[in-house]
């Protein structure tokens, strides 16, 4: 199943979820108002949205995500590196170190990634 898009208010309103599910949708239409600033109607208007297009489910007023922030994050980054670089993960990481500095620690943890990585390819 491919994961829904969510857009970027929805993302925030999904971080607020997924740091707090399950939870009644009162308590989030007073986190968003917190948090976010929203009114009720926006709240309840953003919960219809995401369950209709199956990313959360409510239930009794009890709302729980069915899609985790992991797989919103994968989805966002596999469209990112679709659209602005050919699905070439190497011109991803190209532009994404260009401009930016690497720490002894970062380049470790990623080269473990790809070591973990080939090691699982090979089995």
């Amino acid at each position: 199943m491919e994961t829904p898009k969510i857009f970027e208010s929805e993302y925030r309103f999904c971080m607020i979820l997924w740091e707090n599910e399950p939870v009644k949708s009162s308590t989030l239409v007073a986190l968003c108002r917190e948090q976010l600033g929203w009114k009720p109607t926006t709240t309840y208007t953003v919960i219809k949205r995401l369950s209709e297009r199956g990313v959360l489910k409510n239930e009794n007023t009890v709302v729980t995500s069915l899609v985790s922030k992991d797989e919103v994050q994968a989805a966002e980054i596999d469209e990112m590196v679709e659209k602005r670089f050919g699905g070439s993960l190497p011109a991803f990481v190209a532009a994404f170190t260009k401009h930016r500095t690497l720490s002894d620690a970062d380049i470790d943890a990623v080269q473990q990634m790809i070591d973990r990585y080939r090691k699982g390819k090979s089995q």
